[in-house]
């Protein structure tokens, strides 16, 4: 959809009105809301959760969502899967896959959607679809953060309407109800996000400057369809998917404020942070949202991603280095090339390096960068992801014997020979 309005910010007291004066003025909840609207409070963290972590709007709508929901009967996604990850032992080797192809039958965004890994805290999915949903979801279980690689999206939520395309993100809060439309083939990323809210990560010594800006933020403004039904509506209930039949369509808040709402960012808008004398930081410094867990400094999941930007450093070895992480890492490629690979790694492809795997460029990427006349290198063709999680990455069973699985992937590196001198 062309010429969307949206509101700027993150986590920010939004207002919002499809009708002239469905907000009420001085109270959230009146005797009477104007139009005859019926005021619904969702909230996204507890009641008590300190003021600058509380998350709650108040939605006014046509009819409270208590109307038009049925009993639920369970529905099987047999490829959608759910903590706890225990079907499968997980392997400590590094694991590669090409991108999932395109369904040769019509797919919705539910029927397209396919878990990868997962842990207590995150669920990581793939998705290729071909058609707009007919049907309207949402997931009790966690946030949804969708990464297109390839199609645009355009997401009708209860909040408003949000078209995304490949280089963006959108995040969708626990519980809200959305129905994707595409236009074509779509494929991309899923991060399920079963713990404390994606929040920005603090500065720290960079200062007030740099990463993500919290203006780039977008969330949707009010838009609403007064639809009679019956509607499937899906819910992710503890790990499991069920339905009903709405008998209006949800989609129907004519106003809304407060801070929980779904939001799109633009990650060619990140503002990079690099080195300018030697060596170069750890890829902390390219998160651009992070989910907090209970130890300090440790997160449940950092989206982190490395876009285009500038090498300068001196006498320093360009590309990414060799290291083993306590972290674990689910990387996705949505554009253009890796720079700590030659080849293999490939748009709509992912990876994952599980806890203390040992991972870094190929041999035929180090071969050249230590070969490589060191001046200002633009990197210009890229943006690869990574969710990176305090807890391993558990692959599906279809993950493992996936057709698409690259099974030579650790042959990229066994042409690292001996350099030493004795």
């Amino acid at each position: 959809m062309e010429n969307l309005k949206y509101q700027s910010g993150f986590n920010n007291q939004f207002s919002t009105e499809a009708k002239v004066g469905a907000l009420p003025l001085g109270q959230s909840m009146p005797q009477k809301s104007p139009f005859g609207l019926y005021p619904e409070q969702i909230s996204g963290t507890s009641f008590t959760s300190a003021r600058h972590e509380n998350l709650r709007s108040w939605v006014y709508r046509i009819r409270p969502s208590v109307v038009s929901q049925g009993e639920f009967r369970e529905v099987s996604f047999p490829l959608i899967k759910s903590t706890p990850f225990d079907h499968v032992p997980t392997p400590p080797h590094q694991l590669r896959w090409m991108p999932l192809p395109i369904p040769k039958e019509k797919k919705d965004f539910l029927d397209g959607m396919i878990t990868m890994a997962g842990n207590s805290v995150v669920a990581v999915h793939v998705y290729a679809c071909t058609e707009t949903m007919e049907r309207f979801f949402y997931n009790a279980d966690g946030d949804m953060m969708i990464v297109p690689q390839t199609g645009g999206l355009t997401v009708h939520t209860e909040m408003g309407i949000i078209a995304v395309e490949p280089q963006e993100i959108c995040v969708i809060p626990r519980g809200i109800k959305f129905q994707i439309e595409v236009q074509g083939f779509s494929r991309g990323y899923v991060g399920e996000n079963y713990g404390s809210p994606f929040q920005l990560p603090g500065l720290g010594p960079i200062g007030a400057n740099g990463l993500a800006n919290q203006r780039d933020f977008l969330a949707p403004v009010a838009h609403f369809e007064e639809k009679k039904g019956p509607f499937p509506t899906l819910c992710k209930f503890q790990g499991r998917m069920w339905e009903t039949e709405s008998l209006y369509s949800p989609l129907d808040v004519v106003a809304w404020h407060g801070n929980l709402t779904p939001y799109k960012y633009d990650l060619r808008k990140f503002q990079t942070i690099n080195t300018v004398s030697y060596d170069h930081p750890d890829p902390s410094i390219f998160t651009v949202l992070t989910s907090a867990s209970s130890k300090p400094g440790t997160a449940n999941i950092d989206f982190v991603i490395f876009p285009p930007r500038w090498m300068v450093a001196e006498n320093s070895f360009r590309p990414p280095y060799y290291h083993r992480n306590v972290m674990s890492e689910y990387m996705g490629l949505i554009h253009g090339e890796y720079d700590a690979k030659a080849g293999g790694f490939v748009p709509g492809g992912s990876s994952i390096h599980n806890c203390m795997a040992p991972h870094g460029p190929d041999a035929e990427t180090f071969e050249k960068a230590v070969k490589a006349t060191l001046k200002p290198q633009y990197i210009s063709d890229t943006m690869a992801f990574m969710f990176e999680s305090c807890l391993v990455f558990h692959p599906t069973e279809f993950a493992l014997k996936a057709k698409f699985r690259d099974k030579k992937y650790l042959d990229c590196w066994q042409g690292l020979r001996s350099h030493f001198k004795n």
